[in-house]
């Protein structure tokens, strides 16, 4: 005879589901709710964000001023003047060399495009003088066609460079105002909070400044790898320009996927036209061999040990945050994915039930 379903049992286990849908409805519904109020508050939310991880870059020389008796404020002035001169200092590294050697760029890449000229107008391709300009002539005319798509983007390219100034200006104001007055901010913290959030979230929020110092170290070390490995590989190919093209590579690897292209487009480019297209092609393999070792060995690896995050799961938060927010997805992604995992643990911490003391031997 075979077993009959307990409609008691059915019952119980459609409320219980029925329940947690209900859950995680309403948890879905605050998270919207929550990333719908960000957005609108984006214009103040991303100088604080910015701000934040550049205190968690600056605040050890901070704190070895202030240990060695400065007052906080003077630590905290001489400090973001020191970080604005090494900011310039790096400009200056990139900036000069290339000015520089202007001249010799620029004919290089003359002379490039008339190599790629003459190799177009052989076989297989044996396209001739008439056809590239008609190509270029088609292209002009397609520009004049949309001489106001054109001037749209121009004005919103420049909203966005006077948007990154201004969030550039207001983030140092806000690392200077950390560095002076951080230390007193947990304790102003524990006193507004009632009861047990008096004890929790000042917890949960120096964790989560840790977890942010963690990143922006780790963040680093990965762009000092790739700079290191690609200036050697630019310099035992005797590439003009390797240590300005480090340092770029490094500072680029703070922005991700958008800052990695550029650096190695403009590595390939000089290489192009200084070495010929045989170097800027193997510029172009190891820049990408590279990249590959960073982004699935390097980065998974320094960020899962200083973060506490799987590298799997780093890769997902890197994917999605990319998929949902561009650029600065893909920038806050793994610092947003640690941080809940730091919630979760201190939730998880304290939900855990107390440890019942073995029985004594008789």
């Amino acid at each position: 005879m075979s077993a009959r379903l307990s409609s008691a049992r059915t019952r119980a286990g459609l409320r219980t589901t029925a329940r947690l849908s209900a859950d995680a409805l309403l948890i879905l519904v605050m998270l919207a709710v929550s990333l719908w109020v960000l957005g609108r508050m984006w214009s103040i939310v991303w100088p604080l964000i910015v701000g934040l991880l550049l205190t968690t870059l600056t605040w050890p020389s901070a704190r070895f001023l202030r240990r060695h008796g400065w007052p906080p404020a003077l630590a905290a002035a001489v400090v973001t003047v020191a970080f604005l001169l090494v900011v310039a200092g790096v400009v200056a590294l990139i900036a000069v060399p290339m000015s520089s050697q202007t001249d010799e760029l620029t004919d290089g890449v003359v002379q490039g495009i008339d190599r790629l000229r003459d190799w177009a107008a052989g076989p297989p391709l044996n396209i001739d003088d008439d056809q590239i300009t008609g190509a270029l002539d088609s292209g002009m005319a397609r520009v004049q066609d949309s001489v106001g798509s054109v001037v749209t983007t121009v004005a919103t390219g420049l909203s966005s460079v006077v948007n990154g100034l201004i969030t550039a200006v207001l983030a140092l104001f806000l690392m200077f105002f950390f560095l002076k007055d951080g230390p007193r901010f947990l304790p102003w913290l524990t006193r507004q909070l009632p009861g047990r959030l008096a004890t929790d979230v000042p917890a949960v929020a120096l964790r989560g400044w840790e977890t942010l110092g963690s990143f922006v170290r780790s963040q680093a070390l990965v762009g000092l790898l790739d700079a290191v490995f690609i200036g050697l590989g630019l310099w035992i190919l005797d590439v003009p320009l390797v240590l300005p093209l480090a340092v770029l590579t490094f500072v680029s690897a703070f922005v991700p996927i958008v800052g990695a292209l550029f650096a190695g487009f403009v590595a390939v480019l000089i290489a192009l036209v200084s070495n010929g297209l045989t170097d800027a092609l193997i510029v172009l393999a190891i820049i990408v061999v590279v990249q590959q070792l960073e982004g699935n060995v390097f980065q998974p690896m320094i960020q899962s040990r200083g973060l506490g995050l799987h590298a799997a799961v780093i890769l997902l938060a890197v994917t999605l945050g990319g998929s949902l927010a561009g650029i600065v997805g893909s920038l806050l992604a793994v610092p947003v994915a640690a941080l809940i995992a730091v919630v979760w643990n201190y939730v998880r911490e304290q939900l855990l039930e107390p440890e019942e003391p073995a029985p004594a031997d008789a």
